[in-house]
């Protein structure tokens, strides 16, 4: 197990992993110890069908593919460090074959109703309600992930530049520009910060509870849903979301898809492409622009 805790601090403070993936892995390097002491063996005795007979149990257990995928690659990260190290010989992931997955477009909210959401819809004129107004039209404006956004401080806005320093996956930072518009909008956020809590120093979290502390993920969804709900029936109503939102809407404008890249902080373009799932309607005014008898 002592390997188990070295691998885990080396995913923390080496490749920087996020608290939410070294948790998941965690969990799935435990489930899959306790298995192999089922059968009563040692991580470094383990044979490729060892872990073929792992994932045929999870897989016969209704375990999702995408889940599993992680599982794999938990595994496979997990033998690359201890080879590393020196602590087996081989891999026995190395013909490891992870099963396929779905897949599945991306779900985003229409620009229309992105429109009504924020023509529409009253926010009330409290704290709570400018901090919620704020927080969706920076969802929006950006295409930030909830993490990203909660971990922001006062000193990450640049107000003359209208950019903010963002930390990604991994610590990763990337400066992400903002418009005019949203730049009045975190101003007045700024200020209602202020009157009801006195100045926000550079080092202070941006986005806070009713109550003056730092604002947790399960309350940013809660603000998110709220709000879609009222304007759209789209089976998720999540911040990310909200990020799906913002790249399609890039996209179906006319933006580049590297530029793209760069303001989701995506490590490969590969993942961008994700979100290359042309509307129907632009299909139709690109084939009306390009075809000569459209």
């Amino acid at each position: 197990m002592d390997w188990l805790y070295r691998f885990l601090d080396y995913l923390k403070y080496e490749k920087r992993y996020s608290p939410k993936t070294c948790v998941a892995y965690e969990a799935d390097l435990f489930q899959y110890i306790t298995f192999l002491f089922s059968r009563e063996k040692e991580v470094k005795d383990a044979t490729h069908q060892d872990i073929r007979s792992w994932v045929i149990e999870k897989i016969e257990q209704g375990i999702s593919p995408r889940t599993i995928n992680r599982k794999i690659s938990a595994l496979k990260t997990f033998y690359k460090f201890l080879i590393r190290n020196k602590y087996v010989q081989t891999d026995p992931t190395g013909k490891l074959i992870a099963p396929k997955q779905k897949k599945t477009l991306p779900v985003f909210v229409s620009e229309t109703e992105m429109n009504n959401l924020f023509e529409y819809v009253v926010f009330p004129d409290t704290f709570e309600g400018v901090r919620d107004k704020t927080i969706i039209e920076l969802f929006y404006a950006t295409g930030i992930r909830l993490s990203e956004l909660s971990n922001i401080k006062r000193k990450d806005i640049d107000f003359y530049y209208q950019t903010i320093k963002i930390i990604g996956k991994r610590k990763k930072e990337r400066i992400v520009p903002f418009s005019p518009k949203l730049s009045s909008i975190l101003k007045k956020y700024v200020t209602a910060y202020e009157n009801k809590f006195g100045e926000l120093g550079q080092n202070a979290f941006l986005f806070v509870t009713e109550k003056g502390k730092t604002i947790y993920a399960k309350l940013i969804y809660k603000i998110v849903r709220k709000y879609l709900d009222v304007i759209t029936t789209v089976e998720k109503r999540s911040p990310h979301v909200i990020r799906h939102t913002f790249a399609t809407h890039l996209l179906d404008n006319g933006a580049d898809l590297s530029a793209i890249k760069e303001i989701l902080g995506h490590s490969s373009l590969a993942a961008t492409q994700f979100y290359t799932h042309t509307s129907v309607d632009r299909l139709k005014k690109t084939y009306k622009q390009a075809h000569p008898r459209a």
